[in-house]
């Protein structure tokens, strides 16, 4: 029973308050990549997924942390939204890592060019008051790449080991 609420409800959640703080806040929490990390360790014990496994998913994060980390260097990406991506694949592993790329890098390209347009237009009044739409709308903000990164992990966690245990 434990073992089937940490599979549905703690990688979705903390995926839903990291997107959400994101949008409000533009800022991802340390707390959030560490409860993912500390769930998947958790999970994996559990569940007695084998050591290979474990570095097997454990590798495919380290490498995602150091590119995105690389991206973070560069200004491109937030340092939460790097943490966050690199404890994501932690969940999803190697076999699910290049669709989650593929996702991430689709629907962040979709945000990006809705906040462009959002940001051409005039403010719309019902947002005019509200400090996370009027920052979102500045031009010399970053993007709320967050969104993206948990939108792409829970359109692929379906797929994964986790869940297709579960028999959903």
């Amino acid at each position: 029973m434990l073992i089937e609420a940490i599979r549905l409800t703690l990688f979705p959640v903390m995926l839903a308050f990291a997107a959400f703080s994101d949008l409000f806040t533009m800022t991802i929490a340390n707390r959030v990549s560490l409860i993912l990390a500390g769930g998947f360790v958790i999970l994996a014990v559990l569940t007695g997924m084998g050591a290979h496994d474990m570095l097997s998913h454990a590798g495919a994060a380290a490498a995602v942390l150091v590119v995105a980390f690389a991206c973070f260097t560069q200004g491109w990406i937030g340092g939460g939204d790097a943490k966050l991506a690199a404890a994501t694949v932690l969940w999803l592993g190697l076999g699910h890592l290049a669709d989650y790329l593929i996702y991430a890098s689709l629907l962040g390209g979709a945000l990006t060019i809705a906040l462009i347009q959002y940001r051409a237009m005039p403010m719309p009044q019902l947002l005019m008051g509200r400090e996370w739409a009027e920052r979102l709308h500045r031009q010399d903000t970053g993007i709320p790449y967050g969104i993206a990164l948990a939108v792409a992990a829970l359109v692929v966690y379906p797929q994964t080991e986790w869940m297709t245990a579960l028999g959903v």
